[in-house]
């Protein structure tokens, strides 16, 4: 299937400090472009891959699991690794779940995450039924475009499917048991309304990630897709501010470029 205009992966090729981008579910590197190109302009290497199943239809996604995503995610922090002399992991919903794993199984190979409205919990009692109705009922109403700023707009699907849901909800529970062994620095970001992933996915972070270097913003103006909202900017200056502070090496060197802060 040809992918939805908007919806193509990002790369920048730029200095020895690299940062890979996890997108959500159902959605698209889209929804993480701004972030991408704020962090490329700043002289860092980015990676926005597209996760299987995404940026094209939802009958896509209802074929793949989050193996399958994750394995995309993984091969991307690779070879940013073989680039590299330093790489981070920012993830959004969804794509915080995938930042967890990649940290918890790469250790010391990752120096910090960010995560904004990490998905780590099941958030409805009406979960339980996704096993057995997946079955029956192909898809739901979609759970993209949660966005306070008028006139922007998140490119995914108008459907969820629920096989898809279902490995994520297996995901999750992975994820959870990962908390503790996260001992990375994290900058967690979480909206006061989100109507997607409820906040008390950042209070679980929160209480069971084993990083003793941990800041917890929570955001006022915007919803879920924080990137095309009205805390953006300020999600990008600090995100750019945790790489520098943590990729300066022992002479005090940055391997970012200096300007734009």
């Amino acid at each position: 299937m040809p992918l939805m205009p908007g919806a193509e992966p990002y790369r920048h090729d730029g200095g020895q400090t690299g940062v890979l981008l996890c997108h959500g579910f159902t959605g698209s590197p889209q929804s993480l472009r701004p972030w991408a190109e704020y962090l490329a302009e700043r002289g860092l290497t980015v990676s926005l891959p597209l996760l299987p199943g995404h940026g094209t239809r939802w009958q896509d996604l209802r074929v793949t699991g989050w193996q399958d995503w994750y394995a995309e995610v993984d091969r991307e922090l690779r070879a940013l690794r073989e680039r590299c002399s330093r790489v981070f992991v920012f993830g959004l919903s969804m794509g915080g779940a995938l930042t967890i794993h990649l940290a918890a199984e790469h250790g010391p190979a990752i120096s910090g995450i960010v995560l904004v409205n990490p998905s780590v919990r099941a958030d409805s009692g009406r979960l339980r039924l996704v096993p057995v109705a997946r079955h029956f009922v192909p898809s739901v109403k979609g759970i993209a475009n949660d966005i306070a700023k008028e006139g922007s707009v998140e490119l995914g699907y108008d459907r969820t499917p629920l096989h898809a849901v279902h490995s994520l909800s297996r995901f999750w529970r992975i994820v959870q048991a990962d908390l503790p062994k996260v001992t990375q620095p994290v900058l967690l970001f979480n909206s006061r309304v989100d109507h997607v992933v409820h906040p008390a996915n950042g209070d679980l972070v929160e209480r069971r990630i084993g990083s003793a270097d941990l800041t917890r913003t929570i955001l006022e103006r915007s919803y879920h897709v924080v990137p095309l909202d009205h805390d953006a900017e300020r999600v990008f200056r600090a995100s750019h501010e945790f790489v520098r502070r943590l990729a300066s090496g022992p002479d005090g060197e940055v391997e970012v470029a200096s300007g734009g802060a």
